[in-house]
């Protein structure tokens, strides 16, 4: 699994946030409560939806399933000038990424991080770089169906 290396230009999204960590995952109450209210987000680019994590420093050099990071979903907007109620805006900074392509139900996404982390960095050119991760879901994204398809976009920086 080879990823395509990406200079992401600056995105503007609307959404919502959670404080969560691995062992405490609260990803399905964060996507039950976006859901509903995406659509009075009126400014919308695509119809891609967006799970963010904003990591802080030296999260994966002391990686522990109990650290706390934010998970957020989100969507793609031109602008921030209408932000719905219960609604926040975050802005993806330009900068370089490996992107991913994971096949498969999203129960099988711990293995494509898992190769993504402790094989494909490790033997790249690239380090993690301290920007927000993310993954884009379009119209190939199925949840838990076994043909689904979603991008997995790590920041990266080339190795000193």
């Amino acid at each position: 699994m080879e990823p395509g290396i990406e200079i992401l230009t600056e995105k503007k999204l609307v959404g919502k946030h959670i404080e969560m960590s691995f062992s405490n995952n609260k990803t399905g109450e964060l996507w039950r409560s976006f859901m509903p209210k995406r659509r009075e987000i009126g400014n919308t680019i695509g119809t891609e939806l967006y799970s963010i994590e904003v990591y802080g420093n030296h999260f994966f050099s002391n990686f522990n399933l109990e650290t706390e990071f934010e998970k957020w979903a989100a969507v793609e907007v031109t602008d921030f000038e209408t932000v719905p109620e219960e609604m926040e805006t975050i802005t993806l900074p330009c900068g370089l990424y490996a992107v991913f392509l994971h096949k498969g139900a999203a129960i099988e996404g711990p293995e494509t991080y898992q190769y993504i982390f402790e094989t494909w960095l490790p033997e790249s050119d690239f380090i993690l770089d301290d920007r927000p991760h993310f993954a884009v879901m379009g119209e190939k994204y199925k949840n838990e169906d076994p043909d689904s398809e979603e991008e997995i976009w790590i920041p990266i920086r080339p190795k000193k």
